[in-house]
């Protein structure tokens, strides 16, 4: 492992390397997140920032729907020859994400029935 260098004038953290903006969401394209950097600069100007807010959201409205039917025609090509990717994109659309386990199984009261680190 490297180490740790203290007094250096270069951040360690970059970014994303080609120095592309990158939106949290995955249909998010570089248009939309130069409006949105466009409305941040327009919060002074009531009219402009209205006027950018609806473009964003327009944008937004726009590009979520591409998104879903792009993922959505994947799906349909994925039934018969890929289920597993075909899960995956449908687990990507519909935003739901599997969670570890806590560990200990528990009644409907509260009680606990099994606890992982007693076994």
């Amino acid at each position: 492992m490297g180490k740790l260098q203290i007094g250096n004038n270069e951040s360690s953290y970059r970014g994303d390397p080609k120095g592309k903006k990158k939106g949290k969401q995955k249909w998010m394209t570089e248009e939309i997140l130069n409006l949105m950097e466009e409305k941040r600069c327009a919060k002074g100007n009531k009219e402009k920032y209205e006027q950018i807010h609806k473009k964003v959201q327009e944008k937004c409205i726009m590009s979520t729907e591409n998104w879903i039917n792009e993922k959505g025609n994947e799906v349909e090509q994925q039934r018969k020859h890929a289920p597993q990717t075909m899960y995956r994109n449908i687990e990507e659309i519909t935003g739901k994400r599997t969670f570890l386990s806590t560990g200990c199984i528990k009644a409907m009261n509260g009680d606990i029935i099994i606890d992982k680190k007693k076994s």
